[in-house]
C-alpha cells in the first residue's frame, strides 16, 4: 500500500509517502524477484472463479490519489508491464468535484484517465475520506455512491474495487460497501492477503517513507511481516477500541437510544 509518491512531499503525507528513487529500485526488486502484479479485481475474480493466480502473484495499490502517483509511480510501473490498482477519493482530486480537502498535490482526472489507459485499475476510496466507521448511515451511503458515480462518469466504466479511507471498516460498512456495487475492498491490517479474509477485508501492508531496501525485501518475501508492523498493528488494534467506544457513546447519546 503506497500513498504520495514524491521527492519533497507536504508535511502531512510525508511519514507515508516514498521518494521516486526509492519506488523504482522496489520496483526493480519485484521484477528481479519473479514476482507477477496484479489488480485487486484480477484477484478477486481468480479466488472467486478458482482459477489460479499467477506464480508469486503481488497486489501494488496507491490510497488517496496524489499527483506523483502520475509523475513518478507510472513510468516505472510501464518499465516493468506492472498492473496496480489507485484508489481514488473523488472530492480530493482537481477538478469539478473538488472539496479542497486533498492534504497535497493530487491527480487531475486527466491524469486518472491517463492511468486507466496505462491498465491502472481505478477503485473507489470515498469522496471526502472520512473515518466511515464514524458517519451515519446516510452519510456513509453518500460517501460510497458519489465516489462511484462520480468515477462511473469520469471514466466510463464502474469501479469495483474499494479501499476503506485509514483503513478502518466495521460490519455495517462493509455491508453498505457491498451493498452500492462494490465486489471486493481492502483494508491495512500490516499482514499478507489471504482469502480466508473474505473479498471485502483483504489486508495490505504499508510502504513508508523510512522503509529501507532491505526491510521491503523482507515484506515481498512474507519474512518478518509480524515484527516488521508489530507497532502498527498494537496501535491500530487500541485504535479499534477507542473507536468502539466512541460510537456506543453516540448511540447512547442519541434521542430514544
Amino acid at each position: 500500500m503506497y500513498h504520495a509518491v514524491a521527492a519533497d512531499p507536504a508535511e502531512a503525507t510525508r511519514a507515508l509517502s516514498v521518494t521516486p528513487e526509492a519506488f523504482a529500485e522496489q520496483m526493480a526488486v519485484l521484477a528481479d524477484r519473479g514476482l507477477t502484479p496484479l489488480t485487486a479485481a484480477g484477484l478477486a475474480a481468480c479466488w472467486r472463479s478458482g482459477r489460479p493466480l499467477p506464480g508469486r502473484p503481488v497486489l501494488i495499490t496507491f490510497d488517496d490519489g496524489y499527483e506523483g502517483v502520475h509523475r513518478h509511480a507510472l513510468p516505472a510501473l510501464v518499465k516493468h508491464g506492472f498492473a496496480a490498482t489507485l484508489f481514488v477519493s473523488t472530492g480530493w482530486l482537481r477538478g469539478p468535484y473538488d472539496t479542497g480537502g486533498g492534504p497535497d498535490t493530487m491527480l487531475g482526472w486527466d491524469q486518472v484517465r491517463e492511468l486507466a489507459a496505462a491498465g491502472v485499475e481505478i477503485g473507489g476510496h470515498s469522496h471526502s475520506h472520512p473515518q466511515l466507521d464514524q458517519v451515519s448511515d446516510p452519510a456513509l451511503r453518500f460517501e460510497l455512491i458519489h465516489c462511484r458515480e462520480i468515477i462511473t462518469d469520469q471514466l466510463g466504466a464502474a469501479p469495483s474495487s474499494f479501499a476503506y479511507p485509514y483503513g478502518y471498516s466495521t460490519r455495517r460498512v462493509r455491508q453498505a460497501v457491498r451493498e452500492t456495487g462494490y465486489a471486493q475492498a481492502l483494508a491495512v491490517g500490516n499482514g499478507l492477503a489471504r482469502r480466508a479474509q473474505g473479498p471485502y477485508a483483504l489486508r495490505r501492508v504499508t510502504v513508508r517513507r523510512r522503509t529501507g531496501i532491505e526491510e521491503f525485501e523482507r515484506v515481498v518475501e512474507g519474512r518478518a511481516i509480524t515484527r516488521t508492523f508489530a507497532g502498527d498493528r498494537a496501535l491500530t488494534k487500541g485504535y479499534a477500541l477507542v473507536r468502539g467506544a466512541r460510537r456506543t457513546r453516540r448511540a447512547v447519546s442519541r434521542p430514544g437510544g
